[in-house]
């Protein structure tokens, strides 16, 4: 074997950037990235580019003399890799100034830049390039990217009339149109367009149950997942499992969960898959189930910022935030860097347990040691922290100082806070900017009203009902799950959609016998 292929095969398993700058070095040393031997060049460019190393890759590219096509979409690939698509699209231009004919390739790569950056222009202006090269229709992966940019530019129309065009489709192109309607949430033409597919595979399945995940129905998703079993043509995979455990969380059904758990057993997915342990955990936490949650996460040989964050918040969410907080001292410890939804979480458990020390003290540390600017959910947090601890005052301080707009949450926050710790000045002011914000906002006319009436401001009270007229707000009725054998009933207040069910029955029994 000469040295250009054993460093080709090498390359393939190159495990690391130390290892990969050593292989760099011997081919330079051994002259075979001169003399216009490309193949080598890009494969170091894109090894640096998968271990996240773009200035290398960028360096790798520079020293080319006369990089071809080839060359410039690994370079395009590469920019669109690590987060900076921009640099992609610059770079496809580059090529065309250069008299370069783009190929099928370097089009598909500079179209999936602009659908990362919504950049619609210049999308429009590649898919001309690519009609005037004749690359559009006749080539399935180029009409492809057409429909992921324009869906992604929430140009659904144009991409379903790109998909008609089309001369040639294959199941991606199906799947690439599944996914523009997903991306635009119309879950509806989402399902017709599922049913009409000529054939379907597991990316089909799993992006219609994240569709449904993505849109708040994970029942829907659920029901779509157990058709997919009972099929039996297709294998769910990691993805599409972790897509179900979403649902399952979400909708709080346990009996199903473990099925799912057990169906992960059984056919001997990778339990010890990062991502799939995440989503177990979470699933689990969510349901309630800490303990097992608890023993997959001390399991786990490797352990990411996810993991550590499902956790902390599960501890939060079931008001253990002595938990909790251990735990996030632990994940400081063990030098896994946290993200602002850690940073949330912590401070959720300093808000369950009173923790006002605590709570500044995690808040400081997000700002002033790992340099986030707080969001608006974090400000809540605090916010609500120190409303419960009766510190109104200082809420309300918080809220002026904030450099964000406040929204409705935060109001509703300070208003809950000051009816309970009876500072009706402030409700008053809380509340209506609440309504300024969110005027079909039922609950807080409501308490509004109960105020007035209780404190014998009837004026107001009368004024408070009339805006509530007036602006049509109508009570939403009180929503409820229970799983029963398996199967999750949704309830609605005053609603009676399981009527001459056992579960009414047992529910008279119980109010007959209180």
């Amino acid at each position: 074997m000469n040295h250009k292929k054993l460093l080709l095969s090498v390359l393939e398993r190159c495990p690391n950037l130390r290892n990969l700058k050593e292989i760099h070095g011997r081919a330079t040393t051994l002259g075979l990235l001169q003399n216009h031997n490309q193949a080598l060049s890009c494969k170091i460019l894109t090894t640096y580019a998968n271990l996240n190393s773009p200035n290398d890759a960028n360096k790798v590219f520079n020293q080319i003399q006369h990089p071809d096509i080839v060359s410039w979409t690994c370079l395009i690939n590469s920019f669109s890799q690590y987060k900076t698509p921009v640099k992609s699209v610059l770079a496809f231009s580059q090529l065309i100034r250069d008299g370069l004919k783009p190929d099928s390739y370097s089009v598909v790569a500079a179209l999936s830049a602009c659908g990362k950056t919504k950049d619609l222009v210049n999308g429009m202006l590649i898919h001309g390039i690519a009609f005037k090269y004749n690359l559009g229709f006749k080539n399935p992966i180029v009409g492809n990217a057409l429909i992921d940019m324009y869906s992604r530019n929430g140009e659904i129309l144009v991409a379903e009339l790109v998909f008609e065009w089309m001369s040639v489709k294959d199941i991606a192109s199906w799947n690439s149109l599944l996914n523009g309607y997903i991306l635009c949430n119309d879950l509806n033409v989402s399902r017709l367009v599922f049913d009409k597919m000529p054939e379907r595979n597991a990316v089909s399945w799993t992006a219609l149950i994240s569709g449904y995940v993505k849109v708040k129905e994970p029942l829907v998703g659920l029901k779509l997942f157990k058709e997919m079993i009972s099929e039996g043509k297709i294998n769910p995979t990691i993805v599409t499992v972790v897509a179900v455990l979403s649902c399952c969380a979400d909708g709080g059904g346990l009996y199903f969960s473990r099925g799912v758990h057990c169906y992960v057993n059984k056919v001997n997915l990778n339990e010890k898959n990062v991502a799939l342990s995440n989503a177990l955990m979470d699933m689990y936490s969510k349901c309630g189930c800490l303990d097992v949650a608890g023993k997959i996460f001390n399991e786990m040989l490797g352990k990411d910022v996810f993991s550590w964050t499902i956790m902390i918040t599960g501890y939060a969410f079931h008001g253990k935030g002595k938990q909790a907080l251990q735990l996030f001292s632990d994940m400081l410890k063990s030098r896994v860097v946290p993200n602002e939804v850690t940073f949330l979480s912590a401070l959720s458990a300093c808000n369950h347990e009173g923790l006002i020390v605590e709570g500044q003290k995690v808040f400081r540390k997000m700002v002033q040691c790992y340099g986030f600017k707080p969001k608006i959910a974090h400000y809540g947090c605090v916010l609500d922290l120190l409303g419960r601890a009766g510190l109104v005052e200082e809420a309300k301080m918080l809220i002026e100082e904030m450099p964000i707009l406040p929204d409705a949450v935060i109001w509703r926050s300070l208003f809950s806070a000051c009816l309970i710790h009876g500072k009706l000045d402030l409700v008053e002011v809380a509340g209506k900017k609440v309504i300024e914000l969110e005027p079909d906002d039922d609950g807080v006319y409501a308490l509004l009203w109960h105020m007035y009436s209780s404190t014998n401001r009837h004026e107001d009270a009368v004024k408070i009902k009339k805006l509530m007229r007036n602006q049509k707000v109508k009570r939403r009725p009180g929503c409820s799950w229970i799983e029963v054998n398996g199967i999750v009933h949704e309830f609605l207040a005053e609603d009676r959609p399981h009527a001459g069910s056992d579960i009414y029955w047992v529910l008279e029994g119980i109010s007959e016998q209180s």
